[in-house]
């Protein structure tokens, strides 16, 4: 009996037992690992990764999929890039434009970031296109969409650069000191954000109605649950998470251009499944998804860090992804 408890102990745990194994691991063979600095790289480098990869959880829950995350970020990046650049700057996107309230270019691309959102979900829930096929066109698209707002005049496909201070400060570069340790802007949003997704989860009727729907899509008709609506909500919401990521992303960087997001959604995708998000739907918790976007950022900084080929990184990454899908199947065909 107590082996069985144990067993399920570190089968329920199993996600957090891994990221605590991968660090303990890089700080054997390098103890500055556990230093505040690396710290504080690893968390600034998960914030927009979290962020995304909430987005993407809300897709995976239902039952779905989305292909289109990676460049909505990078269209939102270069959308608020574009319109906050110092005015004294050389190559300005818009020449002609002043400084402008710093919320305006943000508000636009969350907007923008919805709006594809809402298209994904229309071509799903209402012209029954699966998501996988609907995301894809979607992705294809907005990457049209963004080089041709890239390339317009005077920019003609120009990395856009020397964005305001104030811009990368407030969203980017700076923080908040707790102590003797401070805490990157970027982070504290990333947490916001992933309360705020938290709460939507388990605490409203949207994200209860978004279990039912990817446990048992007809199940959830016939309970009275309206999916189709649901679905463009939640598709909505994910689209405005990867808007509000691609404004953080371009003020981290401090520039933007139209390949920003490329791949995104499948380290997205992956942090989820290694999270506990499960391949068939109905089944994630915001602690697991925050902690899957952990540990692959924790490979890539922390293999880094002590020098490991960037090719064992990929391996090690693989490895990870396919042992934690086999995983989640193998406990799906034991419930059933």
């Amino acid at each position: 009996m107590e082996t069985k408890r144990i067993q399920s102990l570190i089968s329920q745990n199993a996600i957090y037992i891994v990221l605590v194994l991968l660090i303990v691991a890089i700080a054997i063979y390098d103890p500055t690992f556990l230093g505040l600095g690396p710290l504080r790289d690893v968390l600034n480098q998960s914030s927009t990764r979290i962020i995304i990869a909430l987005g993407v959880a809300f897709i995976l829950i239902t039952g779905g999929t989305d292909l289109s995350a990676g460049r909505i970020v990078g269209l939102t990046a270069v959308i608020s890039a574009s319109m906050l650049q110092m005015t004294d700057y050389t190559h300005k996107f818009f020449p002609d434009l002043g400084k402008i309230n710093i919320l305006l270019p943000i508000a636009l691309a969350i907007l923008v970031g919805l709006i594809f959102g809402l298209i994904n979900g229309v071509i799903v829930a209402k012209f029954k296109v699966p998501p996988f096929i609907a995301t894809l066109g979607t992705m294809v698209a907005v990457y049209g969409v963004n080089s041709l707002y890239f390339d317009m005049d005077p920019n003609n496909s120009q990395p856009i650069g020397g964005l305001r201070k104030d811009f990368k400060e407030i969203f980017g570069t700076g923080s908040v000191g707790f102590g003797g340790f401070s805490i990157p802007n970027i982070v504290i949003i990333a947490i916001i954000v992933a309360v705020l997704v938290w709460v939507v989860f388990n605490k409203t009727k949207l994200g209860k109605n978004m279990y039912a729907i990817g446990g048992n899509q007809q199940a959830a008709k016939v309970s009275g649950i309206n999916v189709g609506k649901n679905l463009i909500y939640i598709y909505m919401i994910a689209g405005a998470l990867y808007g509000l990521a691609g404004v953080l992303e371009a003020a981290r960087t401090g520039g933007a251009t139209n390949n920003y997001g490329n791949m995104y959604e499948l380290d997205a995708i992956a942090a989820c499944v290694v999270g506990g998000v499960s391949t068939t739907g109905g089944i994630g918790t915001v602690p697991g998804v925050v902690t899957g976007v952990l540990i692959f950022t924790v490979i890539n900084y922390g293999l880094t860090f002590i020098g490991v080929s960037p090719y064992w990184q990929l391996i090690i990454k693989g490895s990870i992804i396919v042992a934690a899908v086999a995983f989640d199947m193998r406990k799906y065909a034991a419930k059933r």
